[in-house]
């Protein structure tokens, strides 16, 4: 079982992707914002991050390089609604390991996270 962080500010987001995850067997922590999953993250180890990319206070590029700052053996999926292309590319040059697209296919997610853990 890995221990998996969901960051999205849209709570249904986060529920969403919280129970493909978990019914994978893993678990879940949440974060509304970049700035709230840096602090978690400052606490508490994950094995794979989900990381919304549009999002108030700490947006999910910010929050992906102070993360990877901070932990830079970090894995991290950017999650991206469709029309952010240039911004995943800056993303993936950054650190990301991956991305998936909202709304999110369950088989995709589940794809991201047997490649990565």
């Amino acid at each position: 079982m890995a221990k998996i962080l969901v960051v999205d500010d849209a709570a249904f987001m986060r529920l969403r992707l919280k129970s493909i995850v978990e019914g994978k067997g893993h678990q879940v922590d949440e974060a509304e914002d970049g700035q709230s999953a840096l602090e978690k993250i400052q606490k508490d180890e994950y094995d794979l991050i989900f990381l919304d990319i549009t999002m108030p206070r700490m947006d999910g590029l910010t929050a992906l390089k102070a993360i990877l700052k901070e932990t830079p053996d970090a894995k991290v999926v950017m999650c991206t609604a469709m029309g952010q292309q240039s911004i995943i590319l800056e993303a993936i040059q950054a650190g990301a390991k991956d991305f998936i697209v909202k709304p999110f296919d369950p088989d995709r997610v589940v794809q991201a996270l047997e490649r990565l853990l």
